[in-house]
């Protein structure tokens, strides 16, 4: 039984990680957009331009794993 749950989260597909890549960037625009208004100034500029960095991160490592996953 835990294996069919598990097999729910995992990622097979180029497209489904483009779309948990796209979700993940929308949050982090949002959670900037959060921040922008918390924290005027540089500072909040500063703090907006990581959360689309660790996006970039993250979906670099989601497509790596996808790609040694068909080799």
């Amino acid at each position: 039984m835990l294996s069919r749950v598990k097999r729910l989260f995992t990622i097979k597909t180029r497209f489904e990680a483009f779309a948990v890549i796209y979700g993940l960037g929308v949050g982090a625009v949002d959670r900037g957009i959060h921040y922008l208004e918390q924290y005027p100034g540089i500072g909040g500029w500063l703090l907006f331009a990581l959360c689309p960095i660790a996006v970039f991160m993250a979906g670099a490592r989601i497509i790596d794993s996808l790609d040694a996953g068909i080799e």
